[in-house]
């Protein structure tokens, strides 16, 4: 009984909560002091963590220590205003201290009866999410982990769909021998979805690619003839480009031909929650699944996805367990429209986020988002050596050098300065460096200083280019 009497006692220490809160309040309000990316010295004393488990465990302080003087150094300061490597979104403060509280409540969210709280911030958050977005006012929300989940999910509610279109019941009689189902998608498509087609059982080797634009927008003129057993999948925000699917000339004639259509919308589909890029998503709403994630664009906390279905029956269907022993009641149950049974309680934060940022608050704060993007655009486009390559309409910059070498040399010596982070991809064969601006904390003064890292990086490559030549 060692163990549990230790953990009686810990339970008890307030000053051990107090040091976690601590050394978490001193992370916050130095975040924007801090390097972007952790030094060459941080990341070789990573190597304290390195070693075999203990066979007497250690204490909580100690435990705690450790984390601060080792682990600290090694994070990426995301939640300040200079990362734009990936669209990993900052997190909003007063979801960070509703997050925070959460922890020691330690819900789990598989059903209302394992904690009423969540259950009402589901149902609650469901419906503000339908009004915000405009979807149809019958559609469900699954709180799952990230968008790779939730496409997942929209992916396998239209497998079910389409194929009980055709009088197969996919979750008794299987994959083996069903009807065929095509999948249509455009050529720009994100990794995600070809990783859920794989995983729904469709097979990336089905796939008919439709043609797309130079900004990466699926070409409506080239769409194949849709039918009643085909998904359609495309793409609300481009993940390099950041451009949108001219859904509004796609979306209601797919569906008037039966076709099942799903929007891909991780950090793109919050537009169609704003006054200001509401045009961008125009006809979204004729879809029938929609995917997004919170942790992008709308900065909640990791890891935050939803699912959004039009078809309820579909997506439970395709999700939903029973068993003797899980205790269902008349309330909004949440498993029913997830993959997991037990899930975190992503939900409070989720619900704090939207609770404090309000409809104004989200148009204003991806107003700001892409405001900066487009300050970041404009400073490249004025520097002989640097070409945007992109029409700015969100968030999303890809920027390149005269050549694919010094592209690279140029991102990895950004890289190097740490005053910002950016990382790299590539866009017509070429490669470029990638700009996602998806922090609230991004502010005029942090792209001028990110700028002028772009600029001194691209000075020494050329000089060292230039030396490398004579």
């Amino acid at each position: 009984m060692a163990i549990q009497n230790k953990m009686f006692a810990d339970q008890q220490k307030q000053e051990l909560f107090a040091k976690a809160q601590q050394y978490g309040l001193d992370y916050i309000s130095k975040a924007r002091d801090r390097n972007v990316f952790p030094t060459e010295e941080a990341l070789t004393a990573l190597k304290q963590f390195d070693g075999d488990l203990p066979e007497c465990g250690d204490t909580a302080s100690a435990i705690l220590d450790l984390l601060q003087e080792f682990g600290t150094p090694a994070t990426i300061s995301q939640v300040a205003g200079r990362y734009f490597g990936f669209v990993n979104g900052s997190v909003v403060p007063a979801a960070l201290a509703a997050k925070n509280l959460s922890i020691f409540w330690d819900q789990n969210s598989c059903l209302s009866v394992m904690s009423p709280i969540c259950g009402k911030l589901e149902a609650v958050v469901e419906k503000w999410l339908i009004t915000l977005l405009g979807l149809p006012e019958q559609s469900v929300a699954g709180f799952v982990s990230g968008t790779s989940m939730a496409n997942f999910c929209g992916l396998a509610a239209a497998r079910y769909r389409l194929l009980a279109k055709q009088g197969w019941d996919i979750n008794e009689q299987g994959l083996f021998g069903a009807p065929k189902l095509r999948v249509v998608t455009g050529s720009h498509t994100h990794s995600s979805i070809l990783k859920a087609i794989a995983l729904a059982g469709f097979g990336r080797g089905n796939i008919e690619f439709v043609d797309c634009d130079d900004q990466g927008r699926v070409l409506a003129d080239k769409m194949p003839t849709l039918d009643d057993s085909t998904l359609l999948i495309l793409q609300a925000g481009n993940v390099n480009s950041g451009a949108f699917d001219p859904f509004e000339k796609i979306c209601k004639t797919a569906k008037e031909q039966g076709t099942w259509i799903h929007i891909d919308g991780a950090f793109g589909l919050w537009a169609g929650a704003t006054k200001t890029f509401g045009h961008l998503t125009e006809g979204y709403a004729h879809a029938d699944s929609w995917a997004v994630d919170g942790h992008k664009t709308l900065n909640t906390p990791y890891d935050s996805g939803i699912i959004l279905c039009a078809d309820r029956e579909a997506l439970a269907s395709s999700l939903h367990i029973s068993a003797p022993y899980l205790s269902t009641s008349n309330e909004r149950e949440g498993m029913y429209y997830t993959p997991e049974m037990s899930r975190r309680a992503r939900i409070i934060e989720l619900w704090a986020t939207l609770k404090y940022l309000g409809r104004e608050g989200i148009d204003e704060m991806i107003s700001n988002m892409h405001q900066r993007a487009v300050q970041f655009a404009s400073l490249l486009e004025k520097v002989e050596g640097f070409e945007v390559l992109n029409d700015v309409v969100f968030n999303q910059v890809i920027a390149q050098c005269k050549s694919d070498t010094l592209t690279e040399s140029v991102m990895q010596e950004i890289q190097k300065q740490r005053v910002c982070w950016v990382g790299g991809s590539s866009w017509k064969g070429r490669k470029v460096i990638r700009i996602s601006v998806c922090s609230w904390a991004t502010t005029a003064e942090d792209i001028e200083l990110s700028y002028q890292s772009f600029v001194s990086a691209l000075r020494k490559c050329l000089s060292e280019e230039t030396s490398y030549t004579k």
